[in-house]
């Protein structure tokens, strides 16, 4: 599935396997997960994709080639390949364990192409082993959703109280995780969410209610999911002195101003940037200790626009996943 410019349908097509080069293994594609930063691209909200772009970085699979310099895998090995596809590997950045922020770093999905489809290739340093425990579909959020709200869950520090704004697929992981710390998560949802705050509930949150409402109990840290500038002040608005708003999405709308008193007292917003390979091998070896149920909703490969559509609308529950033909189930 193609995208050929920005806020146009993704396009079926029929296109050549990609062969993987020096340093890149092929990989047959099993599931790949429908993540809000692919909304982000397809919507134009992420500035110059490479087009024409096949999207999708949640991508489950199974090793069908290896290109020449690729150590580490073998032919039918289980693999994932997340965002972060590439970095420089001699900046600063990289040279201080945080090539999340390197400058010339490539990103499935975005700057290559991704995981919209039967075949991708993936520089095989930037993959991952998938624990036995899940299931392709079952597996994928983990990915994106899963890795990024591990980095946001991190940036919380050891706050006890948690609360969390946007309650998909990043949240009803990342809020599983959390419970088995022995934090407690209050969901926030979109207003009237009945719906969303029942499975929040379902998965361990202590309390859930909408976005809009004060936290009933004073929180260490709030994450934000949720693509949505106004909620940095409703979250400071529940935040205790000295805690930390993270903003986990890549794109956010505008933050509305607001009172200083909100911020003081030792307050304070950050964001979290992209992913580092360490990350990813410290969750995904959590996952495979930890039972974590990701609620996935499957589609078709040539659903693509269908899933993005109701991604868009707030109408999935957990996360949804493409199939390709031949693909996993969940």
């Amino acid at each position: 599935m193609v995208l050929d410019q920005p806020r146009a349908p993704l396009r079926a097509a029929d296109v050549p396997v990609p062969e993987p080069q020096q340093g890149q293994i092929l990989v047959r594609v099993r599931a790949c997960g429908v993540c809000r930063t692919d909304l982000h691209v397809v919507d134009g909200e992420l500035p110059n994709p490479v087009l024409p772009l096949i999207p999708g970085h949640e991508i489950v699979g199974t090793v069908e080639r290896v290109g020449p310099g690729s150590g580490g895998f073998a032919l039918g090995d289980r693999v994932g390949i997340p965002w972060l596809g590439f970095t420089c590997g001699v900046c600063a950045f990289c040279r201080t364990g945080r090539e999340n922020l390197c400058d010339r770093a490539r990103f499935t999905g975005y700057t290559a192409n991704g995981g919209y489809a039967e075949f991708a290739v993936a520089d095989h340093r930037f993959c991952f082993r998938i624990p036995d425990a899940y299931a392709d579909a079952s597996a994928a959020p983990l990915l994106c959703a899963g890795l990024i709200g591990y980095r946001s869950l991190a940036k919380t520090g050891d706050g006890r109280r948690l609360g969390i704004y946007g309650f998909g697929a990043a949240a009803h992981i990342i809020a599983q995780v959390a419970a088995q710390q022995g934090r407690e998560v209050f969901a926030f949802t979109r207003p009237g969410d009945a719906d969303g705050q029942r499975f929040a509930r379902s998965i361990g949150a202590a309390w859930a209610g909408d976005s809009t409402a004060l936290s009933p109990a004073p929180l260490d840290a709030a994450i934000i999911f949720a693509p949505v500038g106004a909620l940095v002040p409703q979250a400071l608005r529940c935040v205790a002195k000295g805690g930390v708003v993270v903003c986990a999405g890549i794109h956010m709308s505008d933050i509305p101003s607001f009172p200083y008193a909100w911020l003081w007292g030792e307050r304070t917003i950050c964001s979290v940037a992209n992913l580092t390979r360490r990350d990813g091998i410290e969750f995904l070896d959590i996952a495979g200790r930890m039972p974590i149920r990701t609620a996935v909703e499957p589609f078709s490969l040539r659903e693509a626009n269908e899933a993005l559509r109701r991604l868009r609308a707030g109408e999935i529950t957990g996360a949804a996943v493409l199939i390709p033909p031949d693909g996993s189930s969940p």
